[in-house]
């Protein structure tokens, strides 16, 4: 098997170069907040609760700890010529609202037509988690998530789609419970060829989207 490993690309966003708190300090901002909410951090109820919150917090914003292109460097060759849409359809979506850090839950479509080379599927939902598990909105998700397997693999097009509810929306603020938001990008074929866009949104059930660019 013929394995290539494409020069890295620049990397995605950094997060901040300031020194990172200690698990202890997170924890002290956590007491904090349950003081500044009203109640008592020492009661048994919430005496652990700061530890568990910060452990919670390295689960939820592991993808600052992933490199998007690393999960793409390995890709195969023998593909046989294989040069159709490789489509990963209904990926579960967790992220968090950099805005109030609550919760965007969803699914996303990911699709792309190769250009001689391909990787393996679980890479397209890793590469969505990486992105996903940091603080998000979600029309810049969807373009990570595109941009950076465009610009590893060179693909001949890349598609993605994401529909999420924003609990910043549904149960805070304007509390609309049932509204879901939708984005989409496309590059390269699905962009400039309107059989090849048809043909993807068809795939995904999502002919509404079928006008867009």
């Amino acid at each position: 098997m013929n394995i290539r490993t494409p020069p890295r690309p620049l990397a995605a966003d950094q997060a901040s170069a300031e020194p990172r708190p200690t698990r202890e300090e997170a924890e002290a901002a956590v007491r904090t907040l349950l003081r500044w909410t009203g109640d008592d951090p020492d009661r048994e109820g919430l005496v652990d609760t700061p530890a568990r919150v910060v452990r919670a917090y390295e689960e939820f914003f592991a993808g600052y700890e992933t490199d998007p292109v690393e999960l793409l460097a390995r890709s195969f060759e023998e593909t046989d010529g294989y040069d159709e849409m490789v489509l990963l359809r209904d990926i579960r979506l967790e992220s968090h609202c950099e805005h109030h850090m609550v919760p965007i839950i969803g699914r996303a479509h990911i699709a792309y037509i190769p250009d001689g080379r391909v990787v393996g599927i679980s890479k397209l939902a890793r590469v969505l988690e990486a992105y996903a598990k940091r603080l998000q909105i979600q029309e810049k998700l969807t373009a990570q998530v595109a941009n950076c397997i465009n610009d590893v693999l060179k693909p001949k097009g890349v598609a993605v789609v994401i529909e999420a509810a924003h609990q910043c929306m549904t149960t805070r603020g304007i509390h609309k419970p049932g509204v879901s938001m939708v984005t989409s990008r496309m590059l390269g074929a699905f962009r400039d060829d309107p059989t090849t866009r048809r043909e993807f949104l068809a795939m995904i059930g999502s002919p509404r989207l079928g006008a867009e660019g």
